[in-house]
């Protein structure tokens, strides 16, 4: 059988589950690309490092060089993560005349347009299926399969880090602290989990995601974001009394003046699909102006997932499907790509739960909802619970609000003013809901 001789460069969680893919279950491999997918060399930091992968003699080795001066090897797995060296890395391997496989979306989120430019240039493909929501084959979906709509929507969960730390806090009432750490050990967060659980790798997924959907260049810092780093259990329990679980959702709307993106923290109706979405799943809602709504569920994080669709583009890229779309679709391009247009924020109109600390005295509550009134914005529900632990009525009180929807630009502002009250203790918290 004819042998495609592939190179792995990161042999951490992901680079380490390819290698078990492809040393144990060669069998499967040759099956799906019709020749033996051969691990040749695994360019790794530390030679001595202990890893969960027994290597054949001769494959693991610290030079790049030994990658990049060998013909036979033609297609990479570039799995280490950040910017630099991943983007110098990255351009050598091109030059070397290496198709890649990647799951870095922080680099392609950042360089997308420079390398997939340069791969062209070169007669060279880049296969990133890997880089956005693990498991689930979203990329090839909405690149491909979906390509006879024009895409309207696109709303998920997309880190599979900080929702299973959002459930188990939802769920079994564990300390933030506690969970992050957890997640670590399973190996779903890096030991640095900041850009998980600050919206950061979600930002950056969704800007990927919308370039294949829309058409369109959108610079991932410019996406409104806010993580799950702050979010307050209390606002876990209340959003479950009022038949809701928060979610990191990103989402993405086209309309006639622009896209709408974001993600943030968001009320989402108990009993809807992506509600029910739980630990390290992610989960992605897409609407089509053909097809309508699809649903693709998997999960999105750890170590196995994201090895299948490395190894799946793999396949493709070794019996040359990658090269055919890739030169055909033109992600990413360099030449005057079309910025995307961003919808005006105060513009958008939504729900809102709001958290508030309240004095307990007469008039408070009448302050509140006429500042809301001043702004427009009606009230859907209000909760609020006795003082507890032999308080007084005059220690303060969470008050909750849901509202009807208003525009983001008078909620921000009505928010502003209630924090203004004498009667309010602390800052509001407040956060969209999607029913």
């Amino acid at each position: 059988m004819e042998k495609t001789n592939i190179a792995i460069v990161g042999l951490g969680t992901v680079g380490t589950g390819v290698a078990k893919l492809l040393l144990d279950h060669g069998d499967r491999t040759s099956r799906h690309a019709g020749r033996t997918l051969w691990l040749k060399k695994a360019v790794v930091r530390d030679l001595d490092k202990p890893r969960d992968v027994d290597l054949p003699d001769g494959v693991a080795t610290d030079s790049l060089d030994d990658v990049i001066n060998d013909p036979e090897i033609s297609v990479v797995a570039q799995l280490i993560g950040g910017l630099e060296p991943a983007r110098s890395i990255m351009l050598r391997l091109l030059e070397s005349g290496k198709d890649i496989v990647t799951a870095n979306k922080a680099l392609l989120a950042e360089h997308g347009p420079e390398l997939f430019t340069r791969a062209r240039e070169l007669g060279r493909s880049i296969a990133f299926e890997a880089s956005v929501a693990g498991g689930i084959p979203i990329i090839a979906n909405v690149s491909q399969c979906l390509s006879a709509n024009q895409i309207r929507s696109l709303e998920g969960i997309l880190n599979g880090t900080s929702n299973f730390i959002v459930t188990q806090m939802d769920e079994k009432g564990a300390p933030y602290d506690v969970v992050v750490r957890k997640a670590q050990e399973l190996g779903y967060a890096e030991a640095d989990p900041t850009m998980d659980v600050d919206g950061t790798d979600a930002a950056q997924k969704l800007a990927i995601l919308a370039h294949l959907a829309f058409g369109a260049t959108v610079d991932w810092s410019d996406i409104p974001r806010m993580g799950i780093d702050g979010l307050d259990p209390d606002d876990l329990r209340y959003s479950r009394q009022l038949g809701y679980r928060i979610k990191l959702l990103a989402l993405a709307n086209l309309a006639d003046d622009g896209l709408e993106l974001s993600v943030a923290p968001t009320l989402v109706r108990i009993g809807t699909p992506l509600a029910e979405v739980r630990d390290a799943f992610n989960a992605i809602r897409v609407v089509g102006d053909a097809v309508g709504p699809v649903f693709y569920h998997g999960l999105g994080a750890g170590q196995m997932p994201t090895a299948s669709a490395v190894v799946a583009d793999l396949i493709d890229t070794a019996v040359g499907r990658t090269r055919l779309t890739f030169q055909t679709l033109e992600y990413f391009s360099i030449d005057n790509p079309p910025r995307a247009k961003l919808r005006d924020a105060d513009t958008l109109v939504g729900r809102n739960y709001l958290r508030l600390s309240v004095s307990n005295h007469p008039g408070t509550l009448a302050s509140i909802t006429s500042v809301l009134a001043k702004h427009k914005i009606s009230i859907a529900s209000v909760m609020q619970h006795e003082s507890e632990n032999g308080s007084t009525h005059l220690d303060p009180v969470p008050l909750v609000i849901m509202t009807h929807e208003a525009t983001e630009g008078a909620a921000r502002a009505a928010t502003q003013e209630i924090e203004a009250l004498d009667s309010i203790t602390g800052p509001v918290v407040r956060l969209r809901v999607k029913d």
